[in-house]
């Protein structure tokens, strides 16, 4: 067994998830959007708008900026000359992902989300169930709190005793989502507007029938695709496996010839490697990341890894917070070298930089300017006048200067 430096796990690893692609110097196309997806299998959705949707910023962290209907377009629109590219299900947690893996997420190798605790209701109420699903035929795309009206119309209409809870309607609407009976058709203002599957996967997809082994090989191979280099622990954790079928996997993976066992200095796991994944002599380039960027949110691997400490401040009470509410780590040249704490502020037209800090043994003469220019390219794409720098960290001072 091979055994290689954190170094080289972690080159592998940027270059598996795009770092060491150029961006491009011609506005980016959805032949870009595709490159960006061919090495990051999924984008998570999250409900947090402090400084952009979580989808949008790992595209805009590997390709610059580029224009968001481009992903709007491939996640939740379909024509003839530009099929849907992504549909949404749950993988790592409420994702988008390439409409051709549908089938491997519907193969039973994932183990049953939070909605299987709905069952009860389910069983209890079968009615409503087929009512839901009738609603969204006749109506649909459409969202929770249209299909409670619905609902409710067509329950006064039948009289007393027909009566739903609102509640009940909006965790049915959940499971039937998370068993993949409905997916999003389309959003309105970020909000999901339910739609059959039937309609939104193409018939010879949805048509496709995958064991759960092979769903879990396949999920397998395309997380070591996206890490390049990981535990089986890493590997499981990209679409949120069971250890039992991730395992069987990996070791059916290897036996096949398409991961390869490798040992990585100070890690007490086996390591993986997919025997596809290439590993740069350097990594150069910055980029912001979110918060939820799959080369981030792992975060006991993140250590590992680049040696950063990093968690999400958003429900620590503000006096105990270290770093700020929603914290973009920056990546220059294959390292993490800083983390700024962003907001967008419409109503001012300014991206807010309420904290910036370098980590420790930075060089910061080179990651303040290169910092600065990246958060005024965010701030242009953002659609922004400018960055604001506040007050709190050891960069906010020379780096206001820089942005001005």
């Amino acid at each position: 067994m091979q055994t290689i430096s954190v170094s080289t796990a972690r080159k592998t690893f940027l270059a598996a998830q795009g770092f060491a692609d150029p961006r491009p110097s011609v506005v980016p196309s959805r032949r870009h959007l595709k490159r960006v997806l061919s090495r990051v299998q999924l984008l998570q959705l999250d409900s947090v708008n402090v400084a952009v949707r979580a989808h949008y910023m790992p595209v805009f962290s590997r390709l610059g900026a580029y224009d968001p209907a481009l992903l709007d377009t491939a996640a939740w629109a379909h024509s003839a000359r530009q099929p849907r590219l992504l549909v949404e299900t749950w993988a790592h947690e409420a994702s988008l992902l390439p409409i051709e893996d549908w089938p491997l997420l519907r193969s039973r190798a994932k183990r049953d989300g939070w909605w299987k605790h709905y069952r009860p209701l389910i069983e209890k109420s079968p009615g409503l169930v087929e009512e839901i699903l009738s609603v969204v035929k006749e109506l649909g795309p459409i969202g929770a709190g249209g299909i409670e009206r619905a609902v409710e119309a067509d329950a006064q209409r039948r009289g007393p005793g027909s009566w739903w809870e609102r509640s009940e309607v909006k965790r049915i609407c959940e499971y039937l989502f998370g068993i993949g009976q409905l997916t999003t058709g389309t959003r309105r203002s970020f909000e999901r507007l339910y739609d059959l599957t039937e309609r939104v996967v193409p018939p010879e997809i949805l048509s496709q029938s995958v064991s759960a082994e092979e769903g879990a090989r396949g999920l397998i191979e395309r997380s070591a695709r996206a890490l390049g280099v990981a535990t089986e622990t890493d590997l499981r954790d990209y679409y949120r496996l069971g250890p039992a079928p991730a395992r069987q996997a990996v070791a059916e993976l290897v036996e096949s010839g398409i991961l390869e066992p490798v040992a990585v200095h100070g890690w007490k796991a086996a390591a993986y490697r997919h025997t596809a994944a290439r590993t740069p002599r350097t990594v150069t380039g910055r980029a912001l990341l979110c918060p939820f960027d799959p080369l981030i949110w792992e975060r006991a691997r993140t250590e590992r890894l680049f040696g950063f400490h990093y968690r999400i401040e958003i429900y620590v009470p503000e006096p105990k917070r270290l770093y700020g509410y929603y914290v973009f780590p920056f990546l220059l040249d294959g390292s993490l070298v800083a983390r700024v704490d962003l907001k967008s502020d419409r109503a001012a037209g300014v991206l807010r930089v309420h904290g910036a800090f370098a980590e420790e043994g930075a060089d910061v003469a080179r990651v303040l300017p290169e910092l600065a220019a990246e958060l005024r390219h965010m701030a242009e794409w953002l659609g922004l006048s400018g960055v604001a720098v506040g007050t709190r960290g050891d960069l906010v001072r020379p780096l206001a200067k820089l942005v001005r």
